[in-house]
């Protein structure tokens, strides 16, 4: 799943065959999606999402949770929220969600036939806003938290590292930050390469995002998604999978 987002109050949803490296449009929207409070099930068929349109007396209260079929956002679970605390979620299994709240968020439609379960609440999680799914997330996704650092309330990092094999580590600054760099939210990433025999450090400052996709490396930086292969001491061979940056607003019907 692909989340695109640009101009600011415009985003877009995808679907990314990692198979094939193909991508599929699924819906856009007016509007933020927040995409540290997503995921996807694990068989890549539901996707859960918390959203904001700041229409605050519409039927949404201006920002909610939901359950789509993945990569399009028409809600089949739909729970209208009214503030930005908290919202979003969790899968726990196929069959089963963890919804970021306090209890109290009441369901305004149920079509998936998933069962929304909050007593099994993801470990990891911190405040009330993006961390709460984002770090829950991480854990769970295989990346392992190494240090957190503190210069206030007000500028935080938590580093978290996951193996790449051979020597490799990939290493995430998630930053909780107010006040930061041009262009960047409250949250945001800076990753590095490290190899620890011999002692290497590749920083990699314009990577928004970077992950481990089976056995290759994968990147996002502006606006394009990427690829390449470390050998003993270097990144080599980066190859273009996908360029966000043409793509522009059109309505797309959810085909449910």
């Amino acid at each position: 799943m692909v989340i695109r987002r640009g101009p600011s109050r415009q985003v877009c949803t995808m679907r990314w065959d990692r198979r094939t490296d193909t991508v599929t449009l699924g819906q856009w929207f007016n509007g933020r999606i927040y995409e540290r409070r997503c995921d996807l099930s694990p068989d890549g068929t539901h996707f859960l999402y918390f959203a904001m349109d700041g229409n605050w007396q519409g039927l949404s209260k201006g920002s909610w949770s939901a359950i789509s079929q993945a990569p399009y956002l028409k809600a089949l679970d739909f729970y209208p929220k009214g503030d930005c605390w908290n919202g979003g979620g969790l899968f726990l299994d196929n069959g089963r969600y963890w919804l970021n709240g306090h209890g109290d968020d009441r369901q305004a439609r149920s079509e998936s036939g998933l069962f929304r379960n909050d007593s099994d609440r993801p470990t990891g999680g911190r405040g009330g806003e993006c961390l709460s799914v984002y770090y829950p997330r991480l854990l769970r996704d295989g990346w392992r938290h190494a240090e957190h650092l503190s210069a206030g309330i007000t500028d935080q990092c938590d580093i978290f590292d996951k193996s790449l094999g051979n020597g490799w580590l990939l290493r995430k600054y998630a930053h909780t930050q107010v006040g930061g760099p041009p262009g960047k939210g409250c949250y945001w990433d800076e990753h590095e390469l490290v190899h620890t025999q011999p002692d290497i450090c590749l920083t990699q400052p314009d990577w928004e995002w970077a992950d481990l996709d089976g056995s290759r490396l994968v990147w996002a930086t502006a606006g394009r998604l990427w690829t390449g292969v470390l050998n003993d001491s270097d990144l080599v061979e980066p190859r273009q999978l996908f360029d966000f940056t043409p793509m522009t607003f059109e309505r797309h019907r959810a085909p449910y």
